[in-house]
C-alpha cells in the first residue's frame, strides 16, 4: 500500500504508538534510566546512552515530559560522578599521552551509573553525542532551563572534546581500529547542538570533524562506514537526520546507497557483513531510514517503514531488535541463539525509534485536531473509531 493509511490501519497504527510509551515506561528505572532490553540475558541491567538518548526522544515527541526529563536528569548524575575521571583523562592528553581504552567511559552503565562487572567492548564515543543532541532537543522542544542538566552536559563536552579523533568501537560494538563516520556525525551532532549554550570551542572540532568525514570519509558521493573504506553502514542516515553532518547531494547520495545495499522490503539491515543472529533487518534502523524520508519528502516512502515496522510487532505488540527476515549470512544464527538466547524482545530503542517515525508523520498525540484526539493513557489497540 502507497500512500497515508486508512481508518482502520491507522488505529492499529496508533495502538503501536501507544503500545510503544507503555513499553518504554514500564521498563524505566525508577531512578531515570531506559533499560536495553529487560529481558535479554546480554543487555539486561544495563542502559546505554545512545539506546537511551533516542528513546528519549520519541518520548519527548509523545509528550511525556516527566519520563524523558527522569532520563536525562539519570544522564546528568551518571556523568557528574564521572567528572574527576574525565579531568583525569584530558589532563593526560594535554601532556601528550594516550590513555588506556580500560580507562575510558563505558558506552554502557548499570541502573546505578556504574561500569558493568562483565567484559564488554565498552570504549564508543557516540552515546555522549547523541545524549547532548536529545536532551537540547528536548529543552527546546518544551520550553525547559538546560541549566538543570549542566554539570553532564560539561563532563559530555570536555571528553568529546579531547578524544572525538580517536579510534573506538561503533554503534554495533565493533572494528574498535577504526574511526567511523555514524560516530563522528553523532559528536557532530551533539557538539553543533550544544553550541549555543556552551563557551567550549564546540563549533572548531565540528568543522574539523566535518572536514574530514568529507576528506575520507565520503566515497562515490556517498557517506561510507568508516574512513577508508567504500561500503556503508544502516546507521548512517543520521548523519543526515537529525545530525545535519551532511546535507544536499551527499546527503542524498548517503541515503540512495544505504536503501540500495542495506533495504529489503521495509527492513534495513545493519551492514553487509553481519552476521550477528544471521544478519537479520533492524527495527531501529528502519524507522531512521524512514525518518529521513519523511524530512526529504518522500512521506510514500515513510510509510512504508512504518508499516514494516507495525508488521514486525509481536502479538503483544512487542518490538524486537532484528526479525530474521532476508537474513545476510543464515549459516551464523544457531550460533547466536546457543551464546545468548532469542533475539532481544522488547527493544526500547525499537519502540523510541518507532514513536520518532510516528511523529514525523503526524501520528503522535500533539499532532491530532482536538475533536479526534486519543487519550495517550489508552492502552486499547482497537481505536479504528477514534482514529
Amino acid at each position: 500500500m502507497i500512500g497515508p493509511p486508512g481508518r482502520e490501519e491507522l488505529g492499529r497504527l496508533w495502538g503501536l504508538v501507544v503500545r510503544s510509551h507503555a513499553v518504554i515506561t514500564r521498563y524505566q528505572d525508577e531512578g531515570g534510566a531506559y533499560p536495553a532490553a529487560p529481558t535479554f540475558s546480554a543487555y539486561k541491567g544495563y542502559a546505554w546512552l545512545r539506546d537511551g538518548s533516542f528513546t528519549a526522544e520519541g518520548i519527548s515527541r509523545y509528550g511525556d515530559v516527566v519520563s524523558a526529563g527522569r532520563f536525562h536528569d539519570w544522564v546528568d548524575r551518571v556523568l557528574d560522578s564521572r567528572r574527576v575521571q574525565v579531568d583525569e583523562l584530558c589532563a593526560q592528553v594535554r601532556r601528550g599521552e594516550q590513555p588506556d581504552e580500560s580507562r575510558m567511559l563505558p558506552t554502557r552503565f548499570t541502573f546505578d551509573g556504574k561500569d558493568g562487572s562483565d567484559p564488554w567492548w565498552d570504549f564508543q564515543t557516540d552515546g555522549y553525542g547523541i545524549w547532548l543532541w536529545s536532551v537540547v532537543t528536548h529543552a527546546n522542544r518544551h520550553n525547559l532551563d538546560l541549566e538543570r542538566w549542566r554539570n553532564g552536559i560539561d563532563v559530555a563536552v570536555d571528553y568529546l572534546l579531547a578524544f572525538w579523533d580517536r579510534p573506538c568501537y561503533d554503534w554495533w560494538e565493533e572494528h574498535v581500529e577504526h574511526r567511523h563516520v555514524s560516530t563522528l556525525g553523532a559528536i557532530y551532532g551533539g557538539l553543533t547542538a550544544i553550541a549555543p549554550y556552551t563557551t567550549a570551542p564546540v563549533l572548531e572540532t565540528a568543522d574539523r570533524i566535518r572536514a574530514l568525514v568529507a576528506a575520507e570519509g565520503t566515497q562515490n558521493g556517498h557517506l561510507t562506514k568508516w574512513l577508508g573504506t567504500t561500503t556503508v553502514d544502516g546507521s548512517l542516515p543520521s548523519c543526515v537526520v537529525p545530525f545535519g553532518l551532511v546535507s544536499g547531494d551527499t546527503a542524498a547520495a548517503t541515503l540512495t546507497a544505504v536503501a540500495r545495499d542495506l533495504d529489503a522490503d521495509g527492513g534495513v539491515h545493519r551492514f553487509t557483513a553481519d552476521v550477528f543472529y544471521g544478519g537479520g533487518q533492524w527495527i531501529l534502523l528502519s524507522a531512521l531510514l524512514g525518518w529521513n524520508l519523511a524530512a526529504a519528502g518522500d512521506t510514500a516512502g515513510a510509510w512504508r517503514h512504518l508499516r514494516w515496522i507495525a508488521d514486525q510487532a509481536t502479538p503483544d505488540g512487542d518490538l524486537p531488535e532484528q526479525v530474521p527476515h532476508h537474513l545476510l549470512h543464515p549459516e551464523s544464527r544457531a550460533e547466536w541463539l546457543a551464546r545468548w538466547g532469542t533475539v532481544a524482545t522488547p527493544l526500547l530503542w525499537s519502540h523510541g525509534m518507532y514513536l520518532i517515525l510516528a511523529d514525523e508523520l503526524g501520528l503522535l498525540p500533539a499532532h491530532l485536531p482536538d475533536s479526534n484526539r486519543i487519550d495517550p493513557n489508552s492502552t486499547d489497540p482497537n481505536l479504528t473509531d477514534k482514529a
